[in-house]
């Protein structure tokens, strides 16, 4: 049986470029070029690329990116874009988890719950990290957005989601967030590209930043920082509170 989100990502390739949370991706390309000292020569991989919005963008401005998602819908829309548009980005499928690529990146980049951390168990979101950080050269960097585990601790998820939610968009009910193991278990509705509604019941791991931290640190980054993650203004001067949904993570090995 697929997980839900492999479900979700069926078929949901123009409505997903429709939702609110995907509307940052300038702002959030502009960060990424700083942090890579606009040096085009960078190789960049683009972990959970979904339909190609920042690998297109950044491809654009003259860089090397490879996408990869496990959606086949996803990428088809990605492929369809870069092709419209006469770019060459490369667009692959491989679950994250499983990445064929050792030492080949300088930046590997994850944004907006990039596979991680949708996964069913801790080790499988693990396993995304791992992946990761095998992809990257000796002196390469991370950087990820992922869910803040001081959120829930303060505020309601399920309101959260609703207040920053357009029209049309992606609806959650019956959210309950798990104090023992940091998940939040909701009823997710989505509208499809053929106009066809679909309810799943998902789930995702929330993490909170020592958490983040010892988890880098094991897999041989030598640096690591956590800020807030704005949508579509990423900053280094935005300390992470806990009004903050996602955490922006920067690791250096």
């Amino acid at each position: 049986m697929k997980q839900w989100y492999e479900q979700l990502f069926e078929n949901y390739a123009m409505m997903y470029d429709k939702e609110s949370f995907t509307q940052g991706t300038i702002g959030e390309c502009d960060f990424i070029e700083e942090e890579i000292s606009h040096n085009t020569a960078a190789k960049i991989l683009d972990i959970g690329c979904g339909t190609g919005r920042h690998a297109i963008e950044l491809t654009q401005r003259g860089y090397d990116v490879t996408g990869v998602d496990l959606s086949a819908s996803q990428l088809k829309r990605a492929k369809e874009k870069a092709e419209a548009l006469n770019l060459k980005t490369k667009f692959l499928r491989h679950d994250a988890r499983q990445l064929p690529f050792a030492g080949e990146f300088d930046l590997a980049m994850m944004l907006c719950e990039g596979g991680f951390p949708l996964m069913e168990t801790d080790e499988m979101n693990f396993d995304i990290l791992e992946s990761a950080a095998r992809a990257l050269k000796d002196d390469g960097k991370f950087i990820f957005t992922t869910l803040n585990g001081l959120f829930p601790l303060h505020h309601s998820v399920e309101e959260f989601c609703n207040a920053t939610t357009d029209e049309g968009n992606a609806t959650y009910k019956d959210n309950t967030f798990d104090l023992m193991t940091f998940r939040d278990h909701n009823v997710t509705t989505v509208e499809d590209d053929s106009g066809n509604k679909k309810e799943l019941v998902c789930n995702e791991r929330y993490y909170v930043p020592s958490e983040i931290t010892w988890l880098l640190k094991s897999l041989g980054f030598r640096k690591s920082e956590i800020f807030g993650a704005k949508l579509g203004a990423f900053s280094r001067k935005d300390r992470l509170t806990t009004d903050d949904f996602e955490m922006l993570v920067i690791a250096e090995k």
